[in-house]
């Protein structure tokens, strides 16, 4: 025991050194963003896409805007096959052994991420240090290293192609961990690798139910499954029970919005929850404050930063910003250039600045998953702000849901049609309907002005779903674990009438 102490203690004063030069990129961020897009242009100068694009001639930020165009991954699609096939400085000096397999969604069709040797190790890799340095540096009282991480990530393996490896992003990531993070880790390697679900889920539990559990790693819905079955398999009535010293839950992939009730009910104690912003893509903002619902962006993973405005982001030459542009309070669509390669690439989320001293933003959702059909513009973010009002109004727990519009015929209005998967069913499902209608039109006017009268939108058309029917469609399509997810709001059917069929079933 004295031994994990010396050890607790070492690793907490090594990792909390890092909060200087943290504090130094929020003190000048501008700065540290103008030197990351430079050294970039430098380092990718004589790549493929460096010598296409002229960056030895780039010497502003506006000169860039001007010669290098906005991608998005279909665009960009080219220059990666290019670097799977083995060939070298594409669009990033020297090879790229590594690339991340990600749909983004449930699409069949998968996205390969690059992930240079640079941006595992000065993106993910430290972005992870990062994350328990400010946590340990909230609470210097942490044992984090007196006990075991639990962590939750993709089932998937590494897969050799074109002399390349691809797989999900977490596999690759605990391929590459250090020694000191995976003594500290559970469950194993070999297990953590596994690639079917519920083989690995057993397995994962056979190891973590006698450890000392301290922290977890994962995102919530995933995570909540793990934790429900863990509980079946042992005598116990909450996890604090299994695991007395768990102080912490890193999240990140989803919302935590609908599943904090949920999580306080299973843990059966007051532990403390931080959200990370991490993508195949790039390791974005990470929680710096306890208790809070915002995310820091961190600036100097070499990762450069731009945003389009939602409000013209379907306009044909839509404005793009630097970060010293942003205003609080505005959506945005987030344009990244990385370390691995991408130049001024549309990632696809939205977000929304909090503060701009320092640089803080939530999740405001992607920039195809929203309801726009009748001029509504209902994100995300007003979703799930209605849905834990009206929860809280009906005593109603919520495990996933997914919302898309039904069009107007001829005479009749459209409407927004919803499926829901309650762990706690509504003490009335009407109250519960009405209850989510008048928050979303108290949340977004936009909405209201559609619903006045139902002249163009109706009262929500609601379904509560059967027990795990969102986990038997996604196990349907291969898509079990990680990041995998069926998209919250859609502005078409493609997602909603499956589970709807399968509902019927």
């Amino acid at each position: 025991m004295a031994t994990k102490a010396l050890f607790n203690t070492v690793v907490n004063w090594f990792i909390r050194q890092r909060i200087d030069q943290i504090q130094n990129f929020m003190n000048h961020p501008i700065e540290t963003q103008k030197g990351i897009l430079f050294s970039q242009l430098f380092h990718a100068e004589d790549t493929e896409y460096g010598k296409k694009y002229g960056f030895n001639s780039i010497s502003s930020y506006q000169d860039f805007k001007n010669k290098v165009p906005v991608v998005t991954y279909e665009d960009f699609e080219p220059y990666i096959e290019r670097a799977r096939q083995g060939y070298k400085d594409v669009s990033w000096p020297g090879y790229i052994k590594h690339f991340a397999k990600s749909s983004g969604t449930t699409n069949a069709k998968s996205k390969f991420i690059p992930i240079s040797a640079e941006s595992l190790e000065y993106c993910h890799m430290k972005a992870g240090k990062d994350m328990v340095s400010i946590y340990a540096n909230n609470h210097p009282e942490n044992q984090l290293f007196t006990n075991k991480n639990l962590r939750l990530g993709g089932s998937s393996e590494l897969y050799a192609d074109f002399n390349t490896k691809f797989g999900d992003l977490s596999a690759i990531l605990i391929d590459n961990l250090p020694f000191w993070v995976e003594i500290t880790t559970t469950p194993s390697k070999k297990v953590s690798l596994m690639s079917e679900w519920e083989s690995k889920l057993r397995a994962i539990i056979s190891e973590v139910k006698n450890e000392d559990v301290g922290s977890l790693l994962g995102v919530p819905s995933w995570m909540l499954v793990l934790l429900q079955r863990v509980l079946k398999e042992t005598d116990v009535q909450n996890i604090s029970e299994l695991w007395p010293n768990l102080e912490v839950f890193f999240h990140g992939g989803i919302s935590f919005k609908p599943y904090r009730e949920q999580y306080n009910q299973i843990i059966g104690k007051n532990i403390n929850y931080y959200e990370i912003y991490n993508a195949s893509e790039g390791f974005f903002g990470i929680q710096d404050r306890s208790n809070s619902d915002e995310m820091l962006l961190m600036l100097d993973y070499g990762i450069f930063y731009e945003f389009i405005p939602m409000d013209q982001f379907n306009f044909s030459n839509p404005p793009v910003i630097s970060l010293e542009d942003v205003e609080v309070g505005k959506n945005y669509a987030m344009v990244i250039t990385t370390n691995g390669g991408l130049w001024r690439y549309l990632i696809g989320d939205t977000v929304v600045f909090t503060s701009v001293n320092p640089f803080r933003v939530k999740i405001s959702g992607r920039t195809k998953h929203y309801i726009n059909a009748f001029g509504e513009e209902l994100m995300i973010t007003n979703v799930e702000l209605a849905l834990t009002k009206a929860c809280e109004q009906t005593g109603a727990a919520i495990t996933d849901f997914t919302g898309a519009p039904v069009f107007m015929k001829e005479n009749e209005s459209g409407a927004h049609e919803w499926i829901f998967e309650f762990s706690k069913n509504p003490d009335d499902l009407d109250c519960f309907v009405n209850a989510f209608d008048e928050s979303l039109k108290a949340v977004n006017s936009d909405y209201e002005a559609k619903r006045y009268n139902n002249i163009t939108l109706k009262k929500p058309i609601v379904h509560i779903a059967k027990p795990n029917l969102f986990y038997c469609w996604l196990e349907s399509k291969g898509k079990l674990g990680g990041q995998n997810k069926v998209p919250r709001l859609s502005n078409d059917r493609e997602y909603i009438d499956p589970l709807l069929e399968l509902n019927k079933n």
